[in-house]
């Protein structure tokens, strides 16, 4: 509830301004931002008559995956403090500076969370408790699907998410319970991929056409683009467009985002400006980068150590004027969460920087240690350095958001690495399956029931 008035009615980018005018209706609904989002957010303005309901429903699901893993963590380690550090999780400026903001990376975070805690619930089954490990995994699966839908790279933070779903609920899992699990989650994306399409009808505006257009004007010279876009372009409009963008977006001036920052586009076209001349660029790409593949792998590492250690864009301030009938979050407790977030941000500038949360991810994924949290530590970590890697040839900004979910898996992780290393975390994973609650401690047998442990193996830039 804290959060969520602190927020109300939710803050507001672009990005999110033009969702909530398509899930009003004021808009077309395009590709460009998830139409499962603008969708649910339709569905939950004509249920509760309130726009704000949206940043509400994700803080709810943020704060119910952080007190269900805690309540595991104390059931298991008997830790207190433990528990608590793990809902503090949810007050980190890294975390709360975006809980409110209407935004896919961060409903694709929460949910990914969501599918963690239901993972850790599924940890401690009982052995006989043959339904509820089925529930569990159809419940999982609905939340990594969602990830899936709102981000179309979330499928490389979503597969070993999966995995640590399916571990959990049958450690010792055979071919056959493997590919029921593989195949529901395929069902459930398609069905409401397929669903959302069919109720949507979204403008297609191929939106990878900004990252064809980025490499394209900064690995070749002016000169080089305007050949290029004569050979590929059927009108010369574009042949034009594209040498303006490239005199525009030279690398000392913009290194990436040409669409938004130095494209002529046409504003009567809207989104689906760029997509239309997308063969062309797909053309042009095919031609012209394989030829000079380590001018591209010098632009892409330029660009993406510039996300590293030059992140930005660490706090979105409230909600946008242009829509009437939307409120602004109030001015005092914006400027509280101002002062908290930026403050942090300049004590602690670590906090946001990408490199350590990806040294953070590539630390617990080769040494997760030998706790009784070994074994989701590493898959987070695997995650966290996964979604890093597939922002490598196509991060468009270096917007702090694009690493949110690395810097929650991230500290999630640490706090898991303590937890399972100390005396009393072992003693109580003991103390637990000694009670007869049928934890899934590390010390349990029944591989056939479903029963064995799942840790043996130790192992505001639109875009």
């Amino acid at each position: 509830m804290g959060t969520a008035l602190l927020f109300s009615p939710g803050f507001l980018s672009l990005d999110s301004s033009d969702q909530l005018q398509q899930a009003l209706g004021k808009q077309p609904m395009t590709d460009w931002h998830p139409p499962v989002m603008a969708l649910l957010w339709r569905g939950l303005i004509e249920v509760t008559g309130r726009p704000g309901a949206l940043a509400a429903l994700q803080s709810a699901v943020l704060w119910a995956a952080l007190w269900t893993i805690a309540w595991r963590v104390w059931a298991r380690t008997g830790k207190r403090v433990g528990s608590l550090a793990v809902l503090a999780i949810g007050l980190a400026p890294f975390v709360i500076n975006f809980t409110g903001v209407v935004w896919k990376d961060v409903q694709m975070a929460f949910v990914l969370l969501a599918a963690c805690a239901v993972a850790f619930v599924a940890r401690d089954l009982p052995a006989d408790r043959t339904r509820t490990r089925w529930a569990l995994l159809v419940l999982g699966v609905l939340f990594i699907a969602y990830a899936l839908l709102v981000r179309k790279n979330a499928v490389l933070a979503g597969i070993p998410v999966f995995y640590l779903l399916v571990r959990s609920l049958w450690p010792a899992t055979g071919r056959r319970r493997w590919l029921i699990s593989a195949g529901a989650l395929i069902a459930a994306f398609a069905v409401a991929s397929g669903t959302v399409s069919a109720v949507a009808k979204p403008t297609e505006t191929r939106q990878f056409s900004q990252i064809l257009l980025d490499d394209l004007v900064h690995v070749l010279t002016v000169d080089e683009v305007r050949v290029a876009a004569g050979k590929a372009a059927t009108t010369p409009d574009f042949q034009q467009a594209m040498v303006v963008t490239a005199e525009r977006c030279l690398p000392e001036k913009n290194l990436s985002d040409a669409y938004w920052r130095c494209y002529p586009r046409d504003r009567a076209a809207g989104l689906a400006d760029l997509g239309r001349h997308a063969d062309e660029l797909t053309s042009m790409w095919i031609s012209e980068i394989p030829g000079r593949l380590p001018q591209y792998a010098e632009y892409r590492l330029q660009v993406f150590s510039k996300v590293l250690f030059q992140g930005r864009y660490t706090f979105q301030n409230g909600s946008l004027d242009n829509i009437p009938g939307i409120g602004e979050p109030d001015e005092r407790r914006t400027a509280i969460l101002r002062y908290y977030v930026v403050g942090m941000g300049q004590d602690l500038p670590i906090l946001f920087a990408g490199w350590f949360w990806l040294a953070v991810g590539l630390t617990l994924t080769f040494r997760p240690g030998r706790g009784q949290y070994a074994m989701p530590i590493r898959v987070l970590g695997i995650s966290a350095v996964a979604y890093f890697a597939g922002y490598l040839p196509t991060v468009p900004a270096g917007d702090f958001r694009y690493f949110y979910w690395p810097a929650i898996a991230g500290t999630l992780s640490v706090l898991l690495f303590w937890l399972g290393r100390t005396k009393a975390a072992r003693a109580g994973g003991k103390d637990t399956a000694a009670a007869g609650t049928g934890a899934g401690t590390d010390t349990e047998q029944g591989a056939s029931r479903g029963a064995a442990p799942a840790d043996l193996t130790g192992v505001d830039v639109r875009s």
